[in-house]
Formats: C-alpha cells, structure tokens, sequence
C-alpha cells in the first residue's frame, strides 16, 4: 500500500507558485486597466487572484515589494553580455532599453512617471528595478577600460546616460517616427564609442 508521503505529486506548478504568478498577474492587470499605484489596494489585488490578503503577505512585506516584483516581470529577464567585445555587449543591453515582454507594459509604464516624479517611494521603486541593469552596463564599460579599449578618463555615468536615453525616449514616447529601432541600438552605441574609445 503507498503512502500519503509516498504518493507521486500531481502534475502541473506547485499550488504555491499557482498562486504567486495569480497575484502577480492580478497586479498587471489592475494597473493596464487604469488603477494607480497609489489607488490599487492588497484587497483589490487579492479578490482579483482569487486568493486572501493573508496569501500575499505570506509572499510579500507589503505592497511596495509586490509591486517590484510585479513591474519586473514586464520587462523579462536582462540580456547576458557575452563578453567577446564591448560593442555586441553595449548592443545587446542598450536593445533591451526600453523593451518590455509583456503587452500590458504600454499602458503601465507612461502611467508611471508621473508617479515616479513626485512620489519618494515610487523613485525608490522606479530605481530598484533600473540599478540592476545600470550595474551590468557599468562592468561593460569597466571592463573597457582594464583592457585598454575604452579611454581611462571615462566618466561611466554620462556614458550610461548617454547611451540609454535615446533608445528609452524613442521607445517611451516614440521621440522620432523616421528612426528605425530594429537598428537604433547599433548606431547609438557606435556613435558614443567614436567619443569613448581609448586613443
């Protein structure tokens, strides 16, 4: 006779991580249809996922942190440089700028900023998601400049600037309708090394 213990688990995701990815698609779907972030409420996320309160707390200090999680997974998981050169892994970081894997990111995101401008903790939240990304392009740049490709004097946080800003002002408001974004990535990137390279 088989046990309870020994008794094969039943097919499909764990009822734990059912429920996570419930409230964090209840989250997207809260804030695409017009919620903000100062408005959506636990409950209302909850009766959404079709769990209680008590099931995000489990998960989630509070709404800050879920909301991180939530925001994060619009944009997927970053691009790992392959670190053959400094050009492909500029290019291949400076592609993702801007470029979310979830459809609902359209209506999110320009909701966003206002939040993020005058509200302290949406700044704090707009910065945990972004910092990780700035800290993969910096060791780019770092690396760079230990292998004498870059020019020791760089200043690496006007370059990251300078090389984010117009793919994320393209993609965020569409600055420029004549710019082809399939190859936007590449020219901005040769154009800041044409300043940048070690002479």
């Amino acid at each position: 006779m088989t046990s309870t213990a020994d008794a094969p688990r039943p097919p499909g995701r764990p009822r734990s991580v059912r429920a996570a990815e419930a409230i964090i698609e209840a989250t997207l779907d809260l804030l695409a249809e017009g919620s903000t972030i100062e408005a959506i409420s636990v409950e209302a996320i909850a009766a959404r996922a079709g769990v209680g309160k008590a099931t995000i707390y489990r998960r989630w200090s509070g709404k800050e942190a879920l909301l991180h999680d939530a925001l994060r997974t619009l944009k997927g998981d970053q691009p790992q440089p392959a670190g053959r050169s400094v050009r492909e892994d500029l290019i291949t970081l400076v592609g993702a700028v801007g470029q979310n894997v979830d459809p609902r990111a359209a209506k999110i995101m320009p909701c966003l900023v206002p939040e993020v401008k005058r509200n302290p903790e949406r700044y704090a939240l707009y910065q945990s998601i972004v910092e990780p990304r700035r800290a993969v392009m910096r060791e780019v740049l770092r690396r760079g400049i230990r292998d004498g490709e870059l020019r020791a004097d760089l200043d690496i946080e006007v370059t990251l600037a300078m090389i984010t800003g117009p793919m994320l002002i393209q993609r965020v408001m569409n600055w420029n309708p004549e710019l082809d974004e399939s190859t936007l990535a590449a020219k901005v990137v040769d154009q800041v090394l044409a300043g940048i390279r070690a002479r």
